[in-house]
């Protein structure tokens, strides 16, 4: 992976409160909008397969779970991945965008609306999506394609040996969790404790802190951790964590990630870090992470895709893949707002390096 820095000065302790990535709201209304900058979603007019000057007119029904960082870098990646082998909207692409806003009813109207405006394809973006698109599709021939799943099989997407339990694969966003533990140690030597906040109803938090459970004696830590039910649990969720624990560290759980502003709030009040899981979260005010790159990961999706939509293979005989390139990203802003001293030489290791905390 590249490297890009852009700064490697401690910047000066920021006064605001470290503030969250995409929005924390819980509306459990479908909100229909813009699939990406140039790629403009289009839900009027059927679905149907048209015809163009350059031939047939593919239309992809995209099903994400909620709206974050995160798996919004998904979506852009998977559109830049579809434009890549060919699939370009206005061309031969036409692309529906729906959100669920975090409630899993929603997300199975959308997919049920999907299949029954009969389009080419169904991308889903996280686990409640994805699970919601492969039951709405299972009696048609409309292949699914997943992306930011941390257990395809643990969400019962998949067979244990990866292959697809139906017309539907994708890619995961499994955790680099030892990697993430070793970093935690490096820096935080003293520290023994870490807490995880997750959703008691997300199959890939429940997966991942499986792993995690399994890794932390390894690096001479213990593990707290807190379970919610929607975003609203998370400022008392945090009150009796952060009293438990030396530092947090993120999963790619969908609820926290929208509440992460409470979060980190809460957390910076007491003193103690936030280590985030990608890029999305150590911009918005985590101290660190040794996370994925989720545009790669949607681009990665979106070629297994385009060989779909070309009839090189089938979505049910295609493995699941992972994107296996992580890297450090850190954020100097938290480091001095917390007074965690950052080794130099470690620091000059990260892929990118942050010295404010966005707004957004």
């Amino acid at each position: 992976m590249k490297k890009r820095i852009i700064s490697l000065a401690f910047a000066a302790v920021l006064a605001l409160s470290a503030v969250g990535c995409g929005s924390s709201g819980t509306g459990t209304g479908s909100a229909s909008g813009s699939a990406s900058g140039s790629a403009q979603a289009s839900a009027s007019g059927s679905a149907s397969q048209e015809e163009g000057t350059d031939g047939k007119v593919y239309t992809i029904g995209i099903s994400q779970f909620a709206e974050h960082g995160s798996l919004d870098n998904c979506r852009e990646g998977f559109i830049k991945g579809l434009a890549e082998e060919g699939f370009v909207e206005g061309e031969n692409l036409k692309l529906i965008y729906e959100n669920s806003q975090a409630d899993t009813g929603t997300a199975g109207q959308i997919a049920s609306n999907f299949v029954a405006e009969k389009v080419d394809m169904i991308c889903a973006i996280a686990t409640p999506s994805a699970a919601s698109a492969y039951n709405a599709a299972m009696k048609t021939d409309i292949p699914v394609i997943y992306t930011a799943i941390t257990d395809p099989v643990m969400a019962g997407l998949a067979n244990e040996d990866g292959s697809p339990v139906g017309n539907i694969t994708g890619t995961s966003d499994k955790l680099p969790v030892d990697a993430q533990l070793e970093m935690i140690r490096k820096m935080l030597p003293d520290a023994k404790t870490i807490g995880i906040l997750y959703t008691t109803s997300e199959v890939n938090s429940e997966s991942s802190i499986k792993e995690y459970e399994s890794l932390v004696g390894k690096y001479g830590f213990t593990l707290e951790t807190m379970g919610i039910s929607t975003i609203s649990d998370i400022p008392l969720a945090m009150d009796s964590l952060v009293t438990k624990v030396d530092c947090i560290t993120n999963l790619t759980d969908n609820t926290v990630v929208q509440g992460l502003a409470t979060e980190i709030a809460k957390a910076t009040d007491a003193g103690i870090p936030v280590f985030g899981s990608e890029i999305e979260q150590v911009k918005n005010g985590c101290l660190a992470a040794e996370g994925l790159e989720f545009v790669s990961l949607g681009e990665q999706t979106g070629r297994m895709a385009a060989k779909v939509l070309r009839g090189e293979a089938k979505a049910s005989d295609m493995n699941f893949e992972t994107i296996t390139e992580c890297g450090l990203y850190l954020n100097t802003a938290v480091a001095e707002k917390l007074n965690i001293e950052v080794d130099s030489d470690y620091a000059a290791t990260a892929v990118e390096i942050f010295d404010t905390i966005a707004e957004q």
